[in-house]
């Protein structure tokens, strides 16, 4: 298409200049479209992050056994834990456990898996804390005996009597005299607890510096562990060969031959717990004594006349899930 200008001359328009400026939208719209998408990217990336350390476990990586090996074990090693409970109950029998070892060793978890599938009533953990100034000036094992087991009964101590031969000794909590004491009369203590009928295990979770010192990492970055992480723990990073040198003399007074230390190596915590279950059940001359199963009536019905109170007089918890 031809066009006059004012001189009267013809000339076509310059179509072709208008090419050269949609090419650069073009190109404007791709490198914004490339930022949107890589700002997509970042966001997703920064909501999966936090989500990897929140749920990191301290055992995580540690074990060669396979989780559904690992579980199918401790299912068995747990209903004979029961069928040892129902022995104990019917035959009076008293038990003690004692578990020791380093700090992130693992024996609160094997506790865990021992105490899970027992009825409560005939098994209990006790866990004590700080002594009371009254506590203080008792006979050193006083606060321990009224917390041992009734005819049927099993206590698990999670740490014992053994914190004056160990943290305290190293920590300064108690006084060299007291500490000699301990070594004196902790094995006649024992010997008497096994002369009584009860039948005493005493276990030691032995874990390598190396795995302590990762565990002790782990639970600085999980929220969920992170309160086992006390000053105590932290300070005994610092005495790794006090601590060895103590457990060492500790064993050479009290591994005696009605109560013997036995060694749990906890490098790896599933096969601990199913190495340290095992060998309890194995200390416990127990016969399978679990009642048949019951044969349940049929149920009665509700007598008439009875009428329910309405639901929106009643308080719910909401159902988020």
């Amino acid at each position: 298409m031809k066009t006059e200008d004012t001189n009267g001359e013809t000339s076509t328009p310059a179509i072709a200049e208008s090419v050269p400026a949609t090419a650069d939208l073009k190109k404007k719209d791709k490198k914004r479209d490339k930022k949107k998408l890589k700002k997509r990217k970042q966001a997703k990336l920064e909501v999966k992050e936090p989500a990897v350390f929140h749920y990191i476990s301290e055992g995580e990586g540690s074990s060669k056994l396979s989780s559904k090996e690992y579980e199918k074990e401790l299912a068995r090693l747990q209903v004979e834990l029961v069928k040892m409970q129902y022995w104990a109950k019917h035959t009076g029998t008293r038990i003690v456990i004692l578990f020791e070892g380093r700090d992130a060793a693992g024996k609160g978890g094997t506790i865990k898996r021992i105490t899970e599938p027992l009825n409560p009533r005939g098994c209990r953990v006790v866990a004590l804390g700080t002594p009371s100034d009254r506590e203080k000036t008792e006979w050193y094992f006083q606060r321990y005996v009224p917390h041992l087991p009734a005819a049927g009964e099993i206590v698990c101590f999670d740490r014992s009597w053994y914190n004056r031969a160990g943290v305290e000794h190293v920590m300064g909590f108690c006084t060299e005299t007291q500490y000699q004491e301990f070594m004196q009369t902790c094995p006649e203590f024992e010997r008497m607890l096994v002369r009584s009928g009860i039948i005493l295990l005493k276990y030691w979770f032995s874990v390598s510096d190396e795995e302590q010192e990762r565990r002790f990492q782990s639970r600085t970055i999980d929220p969920a562990r992170r309160w086992k992480l006390s000053p105590m723990d932290l300070e005994s990073r610092d005495r790794w060969v006090e601590y060895s040198q103590a457990k060492d003399t500790m064993f050479a007074h009290t591994n005696i031959p009605e109560a013997p230390w036995f060694t749990v190596e906890a490098d790896d915590k599933k096969r601990a717990r199913l190495n340290c279950i095992h060998h309890f059940l194995s200390k416990i001359p127990y016969i399978d004594m679990t009642p048949e199963p019951l044969e349940l009536a049929p149920r009665k019905i509700a007598p008439h006349g009875y009428v329910r109170p309405p639901r929106n007089e009643q308080f719910f918890v909401p159902q988020i899930y």
